[in-house]
């Protein structure tokens, strides 16, 4: 999947102008409600924890959104703050379970490979009222 397609799609699904995130090689969003620091690196660490799948635990769970107004899907994790995307272009006409199985395996390649390529750090960028 295109890097700035996957970019562009995440900047339209978190439009909350307080909520950092971290975007990886695979399409797994890391959403930072208290970020600090360097913000890679909190994402990193929260994504190396929790991203990759253990077979048989709460780290193999996942639910699925269709999503409305973007084409694909939202596959969550059992972090509420870590999800991934899924384009139609890579689950055609599969059911559902299909797309979270697949949405799964792709936070889990993020998980243990945790190569970012996009920081949108939204600290400060809120108009004051």
């Amino acid at each position: 999947m295109d890097t700035e397609m996957l970019i562009d799609t995440w900047q339209r699904l978190l439009t909350d102008p307080h909520k950092s995130w971290v975007l990886f090689e695979h399409g797994t969003c890391v959403v930072l409600t208290a970020p600090n620091g360097e913000l890679a690196e909190q994402a990193t660490a929260l994504l190396k924890e929790f991203g990759p799948v253990h077979a048989g635990s709460s780290a193999g769970d996942f639910g699925v959104t269709d999503l409305k107004d973007t084409e694909g899907w939202i596959v969550t994790s059992h972090h509420n703050d870590i999800l991934t995307y899924v384009g139609p272009d890579e689950s055609q006409d599969l059911p559902e379970i299909a797309v979270g199985l697949f949405g799964r395996s792709k936070r889990h390649r993020d998980g243990t490979e945790l190569h970012v390529v996009h920081v949108e750090d939204k600290r400060g960028s809120a108009d004051p009222a």
